[in-house]
């Protein structure tokens, strides 16, 4: 089961709605789902909340987390949280936007290495481990890498930000079975597409 819940962003106003947050923005939604409130915790260099609402086959409290640390060493925070409350690699679910996919599209998976990304590689060498699940929201590439650090910090186009949001949206679908350990059903959930709107009939 998943027994802490990490979104990946940069602490500030200036960062809060580019696309390196979108992991920030599920853990708004999944905290509100949840009704926690995310609240600065110096011990674990983040905003953090605890959630102690019981779920079919699900022992003790579950944790969400927004490392405030700058996304270059969020595994100071994910770390610090995850040793003193005694939580193993598999039962973290680290959720980061994904330049290899598209934005409306999203997959999760555990283990595998960090492809570049900054947040990913702290993390794991923080925890000594790659064994963590990760929730990868797309946001799409901007064809150059050389372009990738400054596209990152931008702010998506609107169409853009409302297919993460969408995205976001139908993975609460799987937030409890998550919670629970169900896993397969979870992924289930986040990997179907929706359907195709239907064309209007002719006139």
């Amino acid at each position: 089961m998943i027994r802490l819940l990490v979104g990946l962003g940069n602490p500030g106003p200036q960062y809060e709605a580019t696309r390196h947050n979108a992991g920030f923005w599920w853990i708004d939604e999944a905290a509100r789902k949840l009704g926690a409130n995310l609240l600065p915790d110096r011990a674990y260099h983040g905003l953090v909340a605890r959630v102690n609402r019981p779920l079919a086959g699900v022992e003790g409290p579950v944790w969400l987390l927004e490392p405030q640390t700058y996304m270059n060493v969020s595994g100071k925070s994910v770390a610090a949280l995850a040793r003193f409350f005694k939580i193993a690699p598999e039962e973290i679910l680290v959720v980061h936007d994904e330049l290899d996919l598209l934005p409306g599209h999203m997959k999760i998976k555990r283990g595998g290495g960090h492809a570049g990304h900054n947040g990913l590689k702290d993390i794991q060498a923080q925890l000594g481990s790659p064994d963590f699940w990760r929730l990868r929201l797309g946001i799409g590439h901007p064809g150059v890498k050389a372009e990738v650090a400054d596209y990152v910090l931008r702010k998506p186009p609107a169409a853009e930000r409302e297919a993460v949001e969408d995205c976001i949206w139908r993975s609460m679908a799987a937030l409890e079975p998550l919670l629970r350990g169900e896993m397969e059903a979870a992924a289930r959930l986040i990997h179907t597409r929706p359907a195709p709107p239907k064309a209007a009939p002719a006139a």
